[in-house]
């Protein structure tokens, strides 16, 4: 039974899904409950020989019972010595029943008999099959596990885009229909989330469900939605709250809680303290730790973490590369010569301005114009209509870049004034549009300029250009704004997404605390922390900032940078990478030479080799498209001069080598050489190459490899022409 989707590996434009996690068998004591993993192999392997692989699987998916078999018995694993033993062998007509296996589990997990009901009730179904993943299995189960033990604040962690709003749901849900719960609250901090929320993943609390929007409320509903600034804005709004008695609720449920409840001067935190015999649980993609500021002083440590990394390892979230462009002044700073005034009239004060200052203190135009330009450019080169947020410093900037992408794209601003919007919280119809972006229907706007707006909270599925024109010092914001492209929309050919970064922002990629689990240094000082900065500035005041518009800027760097398997940053050379990759497998090329012969499958290889971190289709873009694999590996590797397909093709031709087959077998073989020489070796070796053109012209795929005298045939002469391919010389 397979868990996961795999990762998602890009070749080019071409899309290829990773290795699925699959146990053998993973039985469930029910639906939303599974309880153990066996790994099965036949009886000429030993008993135990699937038990290391079979725990791997249970861990992840946080079952206490481990079984291997071999047809003649079991080995048992127990993680919680439930039994009185770790590890023990069981004859077949031994293994446990349903019954005593959840009775175990039970123990292990400290759930006594009069919690239960609790545990055990189902999670809502609409009938379509689509269950909770397993990582939301496990969020939701520890949960509900941890609120029938009693615990009352509650911290989950899961990354943006895997599913955080319909894991609370079936949490809510679980406890409202054991009657654990009756009246919950649900907090978010974005008007859009409420309304998204209320209309698809709550949609099956029908007429239980009320959303918060009148100054009184009405209290003879059972699920509550609100924003927090709906109930704690002004202070004429801020008292709605209390209409509510302090016991009222015995569940709040908090979204995105690293924004506000984490402070403890925030107004949003009063809504917490208010209620707090309430049951509280806070999620969140990123866990906000500073010395005035703390998710865990308050939740406690996290229950369960699903991090990016793993998201996209398993393939639930998209992967991502990154191109870094350096510009000449970031580099180098400016001075201004003496005297020198800004395009205002403003003297400048004479000091070096650097990465730090721009758009902040200074402004440079042509600096401004630059960024528009490579954003302008990479998207001519991929697709104009690809969804693109762009992060400024502020509103100005955010403001000055929309205008400066609007003439970079004049053409198509001609054809729809929504092409480039600035979206920022200052401006009605930005924000208007807000829902219209994030929509995978809707085509416009494509660009959204923004600075702080769109950082958290915007479920935008289709978004596959991320740019960073802002300088970004928070880790917590980091995880947030790069949250913006995780999402994968399989409908809209969302696979992956590229970040684009001016500023050295991504340089985060390589702090440990990145996607690490969080450290609370929570050091609350006597004054209490600072309330969080508006859009205006660092410390909320308007800045003086100096405009010039006679200051030339270069793009002096640009590269493309890509993470390997483990997510970690590739700072070698792409060639040297590379070979390191392969020499780890092929200390030489007669062994690499020997294997790739002897494959009956050469795209078996590839995938290898993929799945050891190498990354061909990075390397087909620096060292050229028209080589395959095959080449590209004795080149890099081995030193070797590369042919292309076509060459290759060609000397094969050449040989005459198609001769000692009938005409109709040269025909199919003609074809799959020609397929060869455009597509390459892994798009001849699947069977459903048959089924398209001009191949399929020739016959149904069973009539071609009747031609051949049945499939062992054809394949043979399938692997005969790969020998020749290969043996070929231009």
């Amino acid at each position: 039974m397979a868990f996961t989707k795999g990762r998602i590996i890009i070749k080019g434009s071409n899309i290829s899904q990773g290795e699925l996690k699959r146990a053998d068998y993973i039985l469930y004591y029910k639906i939303n409950i599974p309880i153990a993993v066996i790994e099965a192999k036949d009886n000429n392997h030993i008993i135990g020989d699937g038990m290391q692989q079979a725990l791997v699987y249970a861990q992840m998916l946080d079952v206490p019972f481990v079984y291997s078999t071999n047809g003649d018995g079991f080995l048992e694993h127990d993680f919680g010595v439930t039994s009185g033993q770790v590890e023990k062998e069981l004859s077949l007509d031994a293994f446990p029943s349903p019954e005593v296996l959840w009775k175990r589990y039970c123990a292990y997990k400290g759930i006594d008999e009069t919690k239960q009901q609790i545990v055990t009730q189902s999670y809502y179904s609409d009938g379509s099959g689509k269950i909770p993943r397993y990582y939301q299995t496990i969020a939701i189960n520890r949960t509900i596990e941890a609120i029938a033990k009693g615990q009352d604040r509650i911290l989950l962690v899961m990354a943006t885009g895997t599913g955080k709003t319909f894991t609370a749901f079936q949490i809510i849900w679980r406890l409202w229909k054991s009657c654990t719960k009756k009246r919950i609250l649900y907090l978010a901090d974005r008007n859009i989330l409420i309304d998204q929320t209320k209309t698809n993943d709550f949609k099956p609390f029908g007429t239980a469900m009320t959303k918060i929007e009148n100054r009184n409320v009405d209290t003879s509903f059972e699920i509550y939605l609100s924003l927090y600034q709906a109930v704690t804005g002004s202070e004429e709004w801020r008292n709605i709250y209390k209409q509510f008695s302090p016991d009222f609720f015995d569940l709040v449920v908090v979204d995105e809680c690293h924004r506000g409840s984490a402070a403890e001067d925030s107004a949003w935190r009063e809504i917490l303290e208010y209620f707090s015999s309430a049951t509280q649980i806070g999620m969140t993609a990123t866990p906000k730790e500073t010395k005035d500021i703390s998710n865990i002083h308050y939740f406690g440590e996290p229950i369960y973490t699903y991090s990016l990394k793993q998201g996209i390892d398993d393939g639930f979230l998209a992967p991502y590369k990154v191109i870094r462009i350096d510009l000449d002044k970031d580099l180098t700073g400016w001075r201004p010569e003496k005297g020198k005034q800004d395009k205002y009239g403003q003297d400048i004060e004479d000091r070096i301005y650097n990465q730090k200052d721009f758009d902040k203190t200074l402004v440079i135009d042509q600096r401004t114009q630059v960024v528009a330009w490579k954003v302008s450019e990479f998207l001519k080169a991929t697709d104009r209509f690809d969804k693109t947020i762009v992060f400024c410093e502020d509103i100005d900037h955010a403001e000055r870049m929309r205008q400066a992408i609007t003439n970079e794209n004049a053409d198509l601003v001609a054809q729809n004034r929504k092409y480039v919007m600035r979206i920022t919280g200052d401006n009605a119809q930005g924000k208007a549009e807000l829902d219209n972006f994030i929509l995978p229907e809707s085509r416009y706007p494509v660009i959204a300029t923004t600075s702080k707006l769109m950082n958290t909270g915007v479920d935008a599925q289709t978004c596959k250009l991320i740019v960073l024109d802002q300088r970004i010092q928070s880790m917590t914001v980091f995880k947030q704004i790069i949250g913006r492209g995780t999402r994968i929309n399989e409908d809209f050919n969302k696979f992956f997404f590229t970040i684009m970064d001016f500023k050295k922002a991504t340089e985060l990629f390589a702090d440990p605390k990145f996607d690490g689990e969080p450290v609370v240094i929570y050091q609350p000082g006597p004054g209490g922390p600072p309330l969080p900065p508006d859009e205006g500035g660092d410390d909320g005041q308007k800045r003086i900032k100096y405009v010039v518009n006679d200051v030339p800027v270069k793009v002096v760097a640009e590269r493309v940078q890509y993470y390997d398997q483990q997510g970690k940053l590739i700072t070698e050379s792409l060639k040297d990478y590379t070979r390191n990759t392969v020499l780890k497998e092929f200390a030489s090329l007669d062994s690499f030479l020997a294997r790739w012969s002897k494959a009956e499958k050469k795209d078996l290889i590839i995938q290898e080799l993929e799945g050891q971190g190498l990354l061909l289709h990075a390397l087909e873009e620096e060292v050229g498209k028209d080589f395959d694999p095959f080449d590209l590996i004795c080149h890099v590797v081995y030193d070797k001069p590369p042919l292309s397909r076509k060459e290759r093709a060609a000397a094969v031709r050449k040989k005459n080598y198609f001769s000692v087959y009938e005409e109709k077998a040269r025909a199919v073989l003609n074809a799959l050489l020609d397929k060869y020489a455009d597509e390459g070796i892994e798009n001849i070796e699947n069977l459903e190459v048959l089924k398209v053109q001009p191949i399929n012209q020739l016959g149904t795929p069973f009539e071609i490899i009747s031609i051949f005298g049945g499939k062992d045939k054809y394949l043979a002469a399938l692997r005969g022409l790969e020998t020749q391919i290969y043996m070929a010389e231009a």
